[in-house]
């Protein structure tokens, strides 16, 4: 198999795992999403320790200067907000509107570019981003509420994307220091409570609080891989597979209501992505343009 099919499938495995993240978090039940989100924090630091260690990869932690130290610790704090926001959408059976947030973040990552970097928007672009804009107007007239969950998770996740850019240190090394970061206050929270729920309920519950640790970080290995191997167009493609798979898991599955409104919201937005992201894929296949002789 050459580079470029075991990217696409290392790439493909990745956004499966995370796709598959809504069947994970209900089997931790009782536990609430506080709680959850400590463990994972928890569990999370340890299996990188590991994986520095195997790697031989601590030379590159010690390395990190203090500009990009708290660039990561202020990534720590955004993700943490998005773990925690998606485990809490996906225990109080929202996993629908947790997807819409993973839908529309493409289109929230381009308008911090435009924000924050100066970028300039094409004209097509325009038009897409208007469109997502109109899809969270409908959703709010439905719900008679912005679709608050979609919105911190599409714009937690975009700014976090913005902080790992220009952090520039590989997706081990980075969520081994973000978690230090946050370790302190997941183990402070878990010895204030006394443990939770991993005390209380049995070994199996036990394990997959554990576990937590383990799915947070192979779908980062995976994806890790992919990243090495194929271009950004692929997986920027790829990363639709997350959330049409919780967008059908909170349907199909786990029987959330979707009337034609919400419908129609998510349907605006899946235009607005196809228009986005062909205009992505042509301008990238577009040769560059011959300098003319002096």
């Amino acid at each position: 198999m050459d580079d470029g099919r075991r990217g696409t499938l290392l790439g493909a495995s990745a956004y499966l795992c995370w796709g598959l993240f809504p069947l994970y978090w209900p089997l931790l039940e009782p536990a609430g999403a506080v709680e959850v989100l400590a463990h994972r924090v928890v569990w999370s630091v340890l299996v990188c320790a590991a994986l520095l260690a195997v790697t031989r990869s601590w030379s590159a932690v010690r390395a990190v200067d203090r500009r990009t130290l708290a660039r990561l610790a202020l990534a720590a704090v955004v993700i943490a907000v998005n773990w925690g926001v998606f485990i809490y959408g996906v225990t109080s059976d929202q996993v629908v509107e947790t997807s819409l947030g993973y839908f529309i973040n493409p289109l929230v990552t381009v308008a911090l570019g435009v924000l924050v970097l100066g970028e300039v928007l094409r004209p097509v672009q325009k038009w897409a981003l208007a469109g997502a804009g109109a899809a969270v107007l409908l959703l709010t007239l439905e719900n008679g509420r912005p679709p608050w969950l979609a919105l911190v998770l599409a714009a937690s996740f975009g700014t976090y994307g913005l902080l790992k850019k220009t952090a520039g240190v590989s997706p081990v090394v980075g969520l081994s220091v973000e978690t230090a970061v946050l370790v302190p206050l997941a183990l402070g929270y878990l010895v204030a409570i006394g443990g939770g729920t991993a005390t209380t309920e049995g070994p199996g519950h036990a394990a997959l609080l554990v576990g937590t640790g383990v799915v947070t970080a192979v779908p980062l290995l995976l994806f890790a891989g992919a990243a090495a191997r194929v271009p950004l167009t692929t997986l920027g493609l790829l990363q639709y597979v997350t959330p049409t798979m919780q967008f059908l898991l909170g349907v199909l599955l786990f029987h959330e209501p979707l009337p034609v409104a919400k419908l129609l919201g998510f349907t605006l937005v899946w235009v607005a992505l196809a228009v986005f992201t062909y205009d992505a894929l042509s301008h990238r296949r577009r040769p560059a343009p011959v300098p003319e002789p002096a």
